[in-house]
Parts: structure tokens; C-alpha cells; sequence
């Protein structure tokens, strides 16, 4: 039915810099998630390597082994499937980097891409990943859906930008035990913020010397959480609709309150002496 959609989040462990391995791993999860009615699949972020910054040959070219996986899972199951992995952009000057790349795979073999904005600098990414310059929303089922990446997701402004022609934000992700408060807080602010559906899929497990802990969860336009998964590998599952966005925007007039920062003036100098 146009404007609703079943959502799985896949929340994985990952073999470091395997991706054989991970693909095994994954293929009978995404088909599970399949066989419960999902009809969009959303792995973690790096979901083939891990966040392996640091290692000069992680990048792999553009439509390469990883987003082939997708490519297949997508067509054997007939859903859209996606996650985010390193490609090196083809024919994209001396800059050998990858980018961060979020490839969305369709059931018919088209995909899209958005490339991760903000590196995590905190971490080195920016060394390693090339950010990339564009946002990207991919209209599925008559929802309209837009891409981000794990640190992007502390940036209210970029989601801000995009909240008047989004649905549901996807943002697969590495996000470390550490921080997991923040996670949690900020999959419900940015839903509540824009009203619109957040989809966070986060992996489990070690690598790099950290842990993840999970925590992936999906949240609906008032913050409510429909799905969540605690520390173990997990399917979340969720049905999103257009309609709930648009009923929850009309009944609760709040973003066309919304200032943009370039209409207004900031304050002036103050001087102290």
C-alpha cells in the first residue's frame, strides 16, 4: 500500500575487515527480515569492515563486493536493502580516500548513495573518509526517506533542512558503548524535532578496541519507540506510515514555526572592560 512501509533494522556484529564473512553473516538475517513483511532492510554503517579507520586499503571502488551484496540482496528478495560501506568514488581526482558511503540498493537494481557529511573527527575518520557535499532522499512505497550516517546524527541543523520533504531518516551506525546515552537521546530528539520516523541500527559486538552496545531502536514522529533491541544481535521491526507523519504535523503545528538562522539577527559585540 503506497505511503506505509515495514522497516527492519538489522543490528549485526561485524568480523573486522571481513567481508566474506560478514556477508555470510548478514544474508540469513536480511532474509529472515524479509520473510517477516519488511520491505526496506537497514544494516549498520560500515556493515562489511567494521570502522577500520586507519587502514589505507580499506576503501573499495565504487559499486564494488559491498554494495554488489546489497545489489543481490535486494533483487533475491525484492525489498530495498541498505547500509553504509568505503567506496573510492571513480574518477574522482588524486584524493585516494573513500567516502563513507550509505548505498540504498532497489528491488529493481537501481541505488543511491549519500555520502557521509561529517567525519568523526574525534576518531580520526576525516584522515581516512572523505566527506561528502550532498543530502539524499529517496522516495520508497510513498514515504519519502532520507540518508545520514551515525555522527551525523548530532547535527539537528542538516536534519532540519530536510524535515519539511522527509518521512523517515535512516542512520545506520558505529556508535560506541561509551556514548550510548547520547545515541538513545538523539534517535528521539531528531524524531521529535522534525516529527518523522528515525530508523538508528547499530552494531554489536568489539573491534578497534571498542565495544558497541547496540541500542538500536525505531521511533515515530511524538518520540514514541516502536522497536528497540538491547546488546545482542537483533531484527527490529516496524511498520511507518506517511499518513502518521502528515496526521502528526497537522495536529501539532510546530515546523512551520521553525526561525532559520539566516533571518534572524544575531546579537550585537558587547565590549568588556
Amino acid at each position: 500500500m503506497t505511503g506505509q512501509l515495514r522497516i527492519a533494522g538489522i543490528q549485526h556484529d561485524i568480523v573486522w575487515n571481513d567481508r566474506d564473512a560478514n556477508f555470510e553473516r548478514l544474508a540469513p538475517m536480511i532474509a529472515a527480515a524479509t520473510a517477516a513483511g519488511a520491505g526496506l532492510v537497514l544494516c549498520t554503517e560500515t556493515f562489511s569492515t567494521g570502522f577500520a579507520v586507519g587502514d589505507p586499503d580499506l576503501g573499495e571502488p565504487e559499486g564494488g563486493p559491498s554494495s554488489q551484496f546489497l545489489v543481490a540482496q535486494a533483487a533475491e528478495h525484492g525489498v530495498w536493502v541498505g547500509g553504509s560501506c568505503p567506496e573510492v568514488a571513480v574518477a574522482d581526482g588524486d584524493d585516494p580516500r573513500p567516502f563513507n558511503s550509505f548505498v540504498l540498493a532497489g528491488p529493481d537494481g537501481t541505488t543511491h548513495r549519500y555520502r557521509k557529511i561529517h567525519p568523526f573527527t574525534f576518531a580520526g575518520e576525516e584522515k581516512w573518509f572523505r566527506a561528502g557535499t550532498d543530502f539524499v532522499t529517496v522516495e520508497i512505497a510513498g514515504l519519502r526517506v532520507s540518508l545520514f550516517v551515525c555522527y551525523d546524527l548530532r547535527f539537528a541543523d542538516e536534519f532540519w533542512q530536510l524535515a519539511d520533504a522527509t518521512d523517515v531518516y535512516l542512520v545506520p551506525a558505529n556508535w560506541p558503548d561509551k556514548r550510548r546515552h547520547h545515541w538513545r537521546a538523539l534517535l528521539q530528539a531528531r524524531a521529535i524535532e522534525n516529527q518523522a520516523y528515525v530508523v538508528g541500527v547499530n552494531r554489536v559486538g568489539t573491534g578497534g578496541g571498542l565495544t558497541y552496545s547496540g541500542d538500536s531502536g525505531i521511533v515515530d514522529p511524538m518520540g514514541e519507540l516502536l522497536a528497540t533491541a538491547a546488546h545482542t544481535e537483533s531484527i527490529l521491526l516496524a511498520d511507518v506510515s506517511a499518513e502518521q507523519v502528515a496526521d502528526t504535523r497537522d495536529h501539532f503545528r510546530f515546523l512551520p514555526d521553525r526561525r532559520r538562522a539566516a533571518d534572524l539577527t544575531p546579537p550585537p559585540a558587547v565590549a568588556h572592560r
